[in-house]
């Protein structure tokens, strides 16, 4: 499995297929059994700046409830060395300023995906790896991370994101990575899985013949 710079790449998978497991795999949190997860030609644990190559967003649970988005910010931001004159710059970026003086436990989920995207982009990262992160967001929020998303990567950047959201992450997503019980199934362009079969979702349930999806 490939990602490319100015792409964004949709790794899809039922539950439990694997997809949580390798992101953790790649970012360096979880041992492989086997194989290799390498960034840019090594691991991650071998980045000279991490936090600056990649960012990633797994849990949107793991800021403290009592603290307001900015002063989170601020902490991640000295934790890994970064300026933090880029706090306010994330904030704009992700538009969460008008609420970024208010404490995180009173958050939707939708404003904690914004929170937790607003971290990844701390570092001025050239990588993203999200997962669900369209969790919460509605229809507004949702249309506004898929122009964030391309935006990115037509500057240059690779955005590898998983999602159950088939009929939105079609309209997102350049490439396709699809694994099954733990292996790949499919790789390629959207558009050569999607003349087989339209829509995405029908495609995905024939590689992985599954059910109608719930």
């Amino acid at each position: 499995m490939k990602v490319e710079y100015g792409r964004v790449v949709g790794f899809l998978g039922p539950n439990g297929a694997g997809k949580s497991t390798l992101m953790r795999a790649l970012l360096g949190l979880i041992r492989s059994d086997s194989g290799e997860a390498h960034i840019g030609g090594v691991p991650y644990a071998r980045l000279p700046a991490p936090a600056t190559t990649v960012g990633a967003v797994l849990d949107i649970a793991s800021a403290h409830p009592r603290v307001t988005a900015r002063a989170h910010l601020h902490t991640c931001a000295a934790l890994g060395g970064m300026d933090r004159s880029r706090v306010d710059t994330v904030l704009s970026l992700v538009g969460a300023q008008s609420y970024a003086d208010r404490r995180i436990g009173t958050f939707s989920t939708g404003m904690r995906q914004r929170l937790a995207l607003a971290t990844a982009m701390l570092g001025d990262p050239d990588i993203l790896v999200l997962d669900e992160p369209s969790n919460g967001l509605d229809p507004s929020g949702i249309a506004w991370l898929r122009t964030f998303l391309r935006e990115f990567a037509d500057a240059g950047g690779a955005v590898l994101l998983s999602s159950h959201v088939l009929h939105e992450i079609e309209h997102t997503i350049d490439d396709v990575i699809l694994i099954d019980q733990g292996r790949t199934v499919w790789t390629g362009a959207l558009e050569r899985l999607v003349a087989q079969d339209a829509p995405l979702e029908e495609a995905f349930l024939r590689l992985t013949q599954k059910g109608p999806l719930s």
